[in-house]
């Protein structure tokens, strides 16, 4: 009313909402303002409503956390963001995904986390800051010494950035998961994986590592394992949605043998196969005691990879989480999976497959379980972070689940 502006409904209802919270004598709030909820009629905000929120927040000392994602800021908007995060100074969970930001909006808030201190868990998600905007968050790691998870998945990095970063996280030592999946890399020679590699080998801090659609294949992966020999913090690894094979499998299987920390892996939409699985059944079963949660999802795999890898849980008391939808289930992978079940080796909220059985038959069905389900989308009714769809963040928790 003070700067004559229509007042958005949708904030002002959730702003009301947190002042009931704050009277109840409630602290350290996360404001959550998403532009994609079906619950009620939102109208999504854009740089100039973000203005007049954040002189709402610079006031506030009762909300800590800022979730806009799926909203209209653009780079005005990022702008604002910025001199907030320059200001408030209680604020340390920031989402910002899918908000149209570009490259100078990417910049302005790189800049602004030099001098904040407060900031751990910073969600980017989905804004096109491209290589240019990358090359700044890359910068502002050499400076910033509190932000703990950085979230730079589908904003068009470059391969200039994704090497930045690698260079950047040998040295430093606050950073504990960072998102760097779907890059725009040109080129066959997978040279983001040899400096992430050797990143690897002098980081003793990261714990989280997203690497997914970075056309890695068997020599990338290679790059990787090798440096998990002398890596010993690490203990989530998502390589999801590249070109890995079977081949690739016998470097990470043989890692595996020796590697303390990894305690899940997420291989989803690769294409390892009945031998690739068969690999690291063989791990699984007689060496490895320190995985929890494999995830092999739509990789071609066949029965007897599948039937190797519930095989191996019988002798492996420490793997409880296995997701295997999207591969080519027989009759003797659905009757070892039930039967996994039905003993409570593996627990119904621990896969994606339940099973039924039809004139005498077993057959899988898909259920809604997963490492990262709600990875893009919150489900419209019920827990925002259910353990069983979300258990790469529960398993392995870095800060709140972005």
């Amino acid at each position: 009313m003070e700067k004559s502006r229509k007042i958005n409904s949708f904030v002002w209802h959730l702003l009301q909402e947190v002042d009931e919270e704050i009277e109840k004598g409630l602290e350290g709030i996360t404001l959550n303002i998403p532009g994609n909820s079906r619950l009620m009629p939102v109208e999504r905000i854009t740089g100039e409503d973000f203005w007049i929120l954040s002189r709402i927040l610079k006031k506030n000392p009762y909300i800590n956390g800022l979730d806009v994602r799926y909203n209209l800021m653009s780079d005005v908007g990022a702008y604002y963001a910025a001199r907030l995060l320059q200001k408030q100074h209680k604020l340390i969970y920031l989402n910002l995904m899918f908000n149209d930001i570009g490259p100078e909006g990417g910049e302005l808030i790189a800049k602004a986390l030099h001098k904040n201190t407060t900031l751990k868990y910073l969600r980017m998600t989905g804004n096109k800051i491209e290589n240019k905007g990358g090359m700044f968050f890359a910068a502002m790691l050499q400076i910033n010494s509190s932000l703990e998870k950085l979230d730079l998945g589908d904003c068009d990095l470059g391969m200039q950035s994704v090497i930045a970063f690698a260079t950047v996280l040998t040295q430093n030592q606050t950073i504990k998961g960072i998102n760097l999946n779907r890059p725009i890399l040109y080129g066959e020679q997978e040279e983001s994986t040899v400096h992430l590699g050797h990143m690897l080998k002098e980081n003793h801090c990261l714990v989280a590592l997203h690497v997914c659609k970075h056309n890695m294949k068997n020599c990338g992966i290679k790059q990787l394992c090798d440096a998990l020999y002398l890596n010993r913090s690490l203990r989530y690894l998502d390589v999801s949605c590249n070109k890995i094979t079977r081949d690739g499998m016998v470097c990470l299987a043989d890692v595996l043998k020796s590697n303390t920390t990894l305690e899940v892996i997420d291989l989803s939409f690769n294409r390892i196969e009945d031998v690739g699985a068969k690999y690291l059944s063989e791990t699984l079963a007689s060496h490895n005691r320190s995985l929890k949660a494999l995830s092999v999802v739509n990789n071609n795999i066949k029965g007897e990879g599948l039937v190797a890898l519930s095989q191996s849980m019988k002798t492996n008391p420490i793997l409880s989480n296995v997701y295997i939808w999207g591969n080519k289930f027989d009759e003797a992978t659905c009757v070892a999976y039930s039967d996994l079940i039905q003993t409570g080796r593996l627990k119904p909220d621990n896969t994606d497959v339940e099973p039924f059985v039809v004139d005498g038959h077993v057959y899988l069905a898909e259920v809604s379980n997963g490492l990262k389900k709600h990875y893009y989308w919150r489900p419209t009714y019920g827990e925002a972070c259910s353990q069983s769809s979300n258990a790469g963040s529960i398993l392995v928790p870095v800060g709140p689940d972005l």
